[in-house]
């Protein structure tokens, strides 16, 4: 058990001298550089138009039932040939009644058909908020549908239409 104790302490001390033996006495000064690069995440809202929208459609809203629906309403295709229906800055509408359904139409006349699918009518969004507002469309909208019809659900009237030209 000395021996090994013995050996051990021997051992250690050889190894310490030949490190301290091999070290670089050189003074010899190594710099290290580090660069970092900061990267940014950008979230992209898909529900938004991606470059510029070309307008292919508008109109300003009529008011209806006595609301104070008005505003620019603007039909087109961002960069990315995705359809948009796009509310202006100065849309205004009724907000306290419940949900106001976004419609394309046929007519400026709201004319529900439930038993044939509605074919004159296309539900496409709801009202959140006044002020501008996009609505992404699945699909670009058939040609038979030449105006957009505010509906409010709640009180069964119309608050408003746009015939798009």
């Amino acid at each position: 058990m000395k021996n090994r104790k013995f050996t051990l302490v021997v051992l250690a001390s050889v190894m310490t001298t030949f490190f301290i033996s091999c070290s670089d006495d050189d003074g010899e000064v190594v710099t290290v550089t580090e660069t970092v690069v900061e990267t940014e995440t950008v979230e992209v809202d898909s529900s938004l138009p991606v470059g510029d929208l070309m307008v292919t459609l508008s109109g300003n809203l009529v008011a209806e039932s006595g609301t104070p629906t008005q505003g620019l309403v603007e039909v087109g295709v961002d960069t990315n040939d995705t359809n948009f229906v796009r509310f202006g800055d100065d849309f205004t509408t009724e907000l306290g009644t419940g949900t106001v359904g976004i419609f394309l139409s046929t007519s400026a006349v709201f004319t529900p058909d439930p038993a044939n699918g509605n074919p004159d009518l296309m539900l496409i969004g709801n009202v959140a908020d006044n002020g501008e507002m996009f609505i992404k469309l699945s699909e670009t909208p058939d040609a038979k549908y030449t105006h957009i019809v505010l509906w409010c659900a709640t009180a069964n009237i119309p608050f408003g239409n746009v015939a798009l030209n």
